[in-house]
């Protein structure tokens, strides 16, 4: 199984964490089941931006994004090539490192 490597991050991972999930997984259930609370305001649907992380090693691994996501991306904070919605990614077979973002476009929070 894929390790997935997530880096610090002071809200949501403080000390960072590793885990494996399976080739398939979503990575945002993944990392919600894992302890990492990603936000998640449109309930995995593909319709804000607020799961945005961005994938600092193994990006190729994971599948494609779908025109909905590049577009729900433009309007995610600092956005950048590597950056993908946990909610619309397939964990590869290839370990991946993620960021999670300082902040986001969920004003409120979960």
């Amino acid at each position: 199984m894929p390790k997935i490597t997530v880096l610090p991050n002071a809200e949501l991972c403080p000390e960072g964490k590793t885990f494996e999930a399976e080739t398939g997984a979503n990575l945002a259930r993944a990392l919600l089941a894992n302890g990492v609370k990603i936000q998640h305001a449109c309930e995995f649907n593909c319709a804000c931006a607020t799961c945005h992380v961005i994938v600092r090693q193994g990006f190729d691994s994971l599948n494609e994004p779908s025109d909905n996501e590049l577009d729900h991306l433009d309007t995610a904070y600092g956005a950048c090539a590597e950056s993908r919605l946990s909610c619309q990614t397939t964990v590869g077979t290839e370990d991946i490192t993620i960021e999670i973002p300082k902040y986001n476009r969920n004003i409120v929070g979960e």
